[in-house]
This record gives C-alpha cells, sequence and structure tokens, in this order.
C-alpha cells in the first residue's frame, strides 16, 4: 500500500507541474508586465489558495466539480462523468492549490529582467515570442528552477485538498499525506516515520536545490 500511494503521489505530482509551469508562465508573465487596472484583483485571485484553509478550498472545489457545479455539468455534458474522487480530481485540485508557488517566483524572476534587455532585442528586429524564448527565458531561469521544485515539493505534501476532493480510495486517490495519516490512525508509527522521514527527506533536498540553482548569482544576475 505505501508503494502504492507513493506512484499515485508521484504521478499526480508530475502532472501537476507540468500543467502548472504551462498555466503559471503565461500569467507570471502578465502580472509581472502589464499595467492594467484588474492586476491587483488577479494577483489576489491567483494568491488566495496559499492563505485559504486547505479544507475549505477543497470544499469549494468538490462544490465546483460535483454534479451541481458548473465543473460538474460541463465535464458531465462532454461524456467524462464528475471529477470528485477521482485522480484527474485530486491533480486538478493540486494545480489549484498549488498555484501560487509556482506564479510567485515566475513572477519576480520576470520583474527582475526588467525593460532594458527587451529593448535591446527589439532595437535588433526580434518579434516578441523570439525575445521571451531568447531573452526572458534564460534570464528567468533561475525563478523556473524555484517554481518547479515548490510547486513539485508542494503537489507531493498535498493533503487537504486531496483528502476533500479525491477522498482516501486505494490505488486510485489515495496519496503519501494520506497514508501517513492512515498509519497514525492504526498507531503504526513505525510505518508512519518510514514515510514521514522520507519527505522531510525529500523536502530538504528540493530546498537545497532551489538554494544551490534557484537563485541568482554575481551581484543578483541570473
Amino acid at each position: 500500500m505505501d508503494w502504492q500511494a507513493l506512484l499515485i503521489t508521484l504521478k499526480m505530482a508530475v502532472l501537476a507541474t507540468s500543467l502548472l509551469l504551462l498555466l503559471a508562465t503565461p500569467l507570471a508573465w502578465w502580472l509581472a508586465t502589464t499595467a492594467s487596472r484588474w492586476r491587483p484583483w488577479i494577483s489576489t485571485l491567483t494568491t488566495l489558495p496559499m492563505v485559504l484553509p486547505p479544507t475549505v478550498l477543497g470544499f469549494y472545489l468538490l462544490i465546483l466539480m460535483g454534479p451541481s457545479g458548473p465543473l460538474g455539468r460541463l465535464t458531465e455534458t462532454l461524456g467524462l462523468g464528475t471529477l470528485p474522487f477521482t485522480f484527474t480530481g485530486i491533480v486538478l485540485g493540486s494545480v489549484v492549490h498549488s498555484l501560487p508557488f509556482v506564479v510567485q517566483p515566475l513572477q519576480n524572476a520576470f520583474a527582475a529582467i526588467g525593460p532594458r534587455p527587451l529593448e535591446v532585442a527589439a532595437t535588433l528586429r526580434a518579434g516578441p515570442w523570439d525575445t521571451f524564448c531568447s531573452v526572458v527565458l534564460p534570464l528567468a531561469r533561475p525563478g523556473f528552477i524555484t517554481a518547479g521544485v515548490l510547486g513539485f515539493c508542494h503537489a507531493i505534501g498535498e493533503f487537504g485538498v486531496v483528502l476533500m476532493i479525491g477522498g482516501n480510495i486505494p490505488g486510485k486517490t489515495r496519496v503519501l499525506s494520506t497514508q501517513i495519516y492512515n498509519h497514525v490512525e492504526a498507531l503504526e508509527y513505525a510505518q508512519a516515520h518510514w514515510l514521514a522521514g522520507g519527505m522531510v527527506l525529500f523536502a530538504a533536498l528540493g530546498l537545497l536545490l532551489i538554494y544551490g540553482f534557484g537563485q541568482p548569482r554575481h551581484g543578483g544576475r541570473p
């Protein structure tokens, strides 16, 4: 059961992190460069999962994805069924819950670049897409490392949101955090120690990766 929970957790974290980077990159770029009056509202909405209790966020996502919710009605209309208590549901919940942990490092990295490199690229007749790929992405590399590691580690440690949306179904939605809870509830402290200690070590390695490769060097330059 522990290995099964580990595999489900890793699969969920990989999918969630991939989706997060795809969604967060354009959102963070817009937040870092826009002067729109909607920016504070979008920033608040993006950061809200960071300050909400996971059970509150999980409860409203459960309502949203349920048969009576707008997303639930949409997925049922498309013939996909409802998302609660499914692997897809916990991936979606993980994406929503981890979004600010990916957006904020990327937004800070984009903002730190400043307008000067973009102006130089424009004088060389580089288009927007070429400028973003050739100038912005290399300069923002530390931010992408930080965002990817934080998003992946946060997805690995999901508990409240996953439990609310996916329950605790063996082989389907049971992840490492809920498996630790099961061991503690059954007074199986030795098994809980092995899993919890492994997650502590994993989190420490993630932070070491951030501080070793995700920080600007050479006087603040990436």
